[in-house]
């Protein structure tokens, strides 16, 4: 029977709710705190969660999408006793099912858990009929934020609409939306990019419909455009905000009527092609100020997929490192690397302007800089994160060390380094921290601390530039 999870500290509210659902053949389960709400969420229960907004331990709009990202995944419905617009508006943007007042009629409350039930099980039916697994392709991650992007990026592959993904500059628009392509019907089909940033104006019609021989200067052959190429498959408009504005009506018939006629041609070309297209502008802007056509919009936009910047992706910074790391030394051949718990807090404190993309390209220079050494301090950091992350440990932001029992580990999936490696990794790590607190102590010092070591002023600098 389907589970109906209560969450209301009013008693006689939760007794009504719950013996409503009982009477529909439900089976209730009433929580009088978000903290109780949430335990039963993560332990698998409700199908349907009617949550209060006014609870005693917190905003039930703001714990909204963790109860949407829970593992039920459940439909919610928001139960208050206020009318606010503009709570109802955030309920439904954070994935809220319906938004009820408590005065409403019983029999609209009982209709909406009845559609929000209808709406889950269509949705599960449709589920186990594609019985196709998603592929991921390469998006690493599992913060709710991460997940929310992710299921969309999965309803978006099972589909055949348009798609808008948006998001800052490193975020993953186009990673995704080969996802998107990957796990389609069109698989094993033309992925075709098209960078609208980069396209000349004065040649954008030819690249994108091609031309035939003779419509212009130069023009000593028949050329299929870009559009053309992506036949059956997907055409991405990357960057669709730098669309030329002459290009903006053209390409709206395009995908109006799938049809189109080449540079100089006379004839019209049918093309069936799946778009998808990305930008990290911001369209509704650039159609109030004239610069983007509003029709386009909404044809582009039949489906929109924001992803977050990774300063809202905390909980993901570790295995997309691990992942980067494990990609680089797989493609290069290399023995696995170890991240130490002292990076991980260093990239942790970094704000991440460029965002995945950054991340990607700082684990793959600390690799190629750190040249054979198998653990990864802050040290191998490039020089603004370093700083950064001294500025922020100088300033009493220092976390707490880590707990002996949480060593550091070679990344998951990489094989386990040999004892007389591991040996070596772990007397190199205790020189790194000897020579770190040397120096420290002798406050920059170079002689004294060359002095205080023991070791002959060969044997002092030989260790130092060994250890970098």
């Amino acid at each position: 029977m389907p589970e109906i999870l209560i969450i209301d500290d009013d008693p006689l509210v939760a007794e009504t709710l719950a013996d409503l659902a009982e009477d529909m053949g439900h089976v209730p389960l009433r929580a009088a705190s978000l903290a109780d709400g949430l335990a039963h969420a993560d332990a698998g229960f409700g199908d349907v969660v009617l949550l209060d907004v006014m609870m005693p331990d917190g905003n039930g709009l703001e714990a909204l999408p963790r109860f949407v990202a829970s593992p039920p995944r459940p439909e919610v419905i928001i139960i208050t006793g206020t009318d606010a617009e503009q709570s109802a508006e955030m309920a439904v943007r954070n994935g809220a099912w319906d938004y009820i007042t408590k005065g409403a009629p019983v029999s609209s409350i009982r209709l909406a858990i009845l559609r929000a039930l209808e709406f889950r099980n269509e949705k599960l039916a449709r589920t186990a009929q594609q019985g196709r697994q998603f592929n991921p392709a390469g998006l690493v991650g599992t913060s709710p934020a991460f997940m929310e992007c992710l299921d969309l990026v999965a309803k978006a592959a099972h589909s055949d609409v348009p798609v808008l993904i948006t998001g800052e500059t490193g975020t993953g628009k186009e990673l995704a939306s080969r996802a998107i392509h990957e796990n389609s019907d069109r698989a094993g089909r033309p992925f075709v990019v098209v960078d609208c940033a980069a396209l000349p104006e004065n040649l954008a019609e030819s690249v994108l419909f091609g031309h035939v021989r003779g419509a212009f200067t130069g023009a000593d052959r028949d050329a299929e455009g870009l559009i053309r190429q992506a036949s059956g498959g997907t055409l991405f408009l990357d960057e669709i905000g730098e669309l030329p504005p002459t290009l903006q009506k053209t390409f709206l018939r395009v995908l109006q009527e799938r049809r189109f006629r080449p540079v100089g041609g006379r004839q019209e070309v049918e093309c069936d092609f799946r778009l998808l297209a990305a930008t990290n502008r911001d369209l509704p802007l650039m159609v109030r100020r004239g610069e983007f056509r509003e029709d386009l919009l909404y044809r582009v936009r039949a489906m929109h997929i924001a992803l977050p910047p990774l300063r809202q992706r905390e909980d993901d910074l570790r295995p997309l490192a691990e992942h980067f790391v494990h990609q680089y030394c797989e493609r290069n051949n290399l023995p696995s690397r170890i991240l130490t718990q002292e990076l991980l807090r260093a990239l942790g404190a970094h704000h991440w302007p460029g965002n995945v993309r950054e991340l990607r390209n700082t684990m793959e220079t600390m690799i190629a800089f750190a040249g054979g050494v198998r653990t990864l301090y802050p040290a191998h950091l490039p020089e603004h994160i370093r700083v950064r992350h001294m500025r922020a440990t100088a300033g009493g932001m220092r976390p707490e060390p880590a707990e002996p029992d949480s060593p550091d580990l070679p990344l998951a999936g990489l094989s386990i380094p040999t004892w007389m490696t591991y040996r070596d990794v772990a007397l190199e790590r205790a020189a790194v921290d000897y020579f770190q607190n040397l120096l420290a102590y002798a406050g920059g010092d170079m002689a004294k601390a060359q002095q205080l070591s023991g070791l002959s002023r060969a044997q002092f600098y030989r260790l130092l530039r060994k250890l970098r």
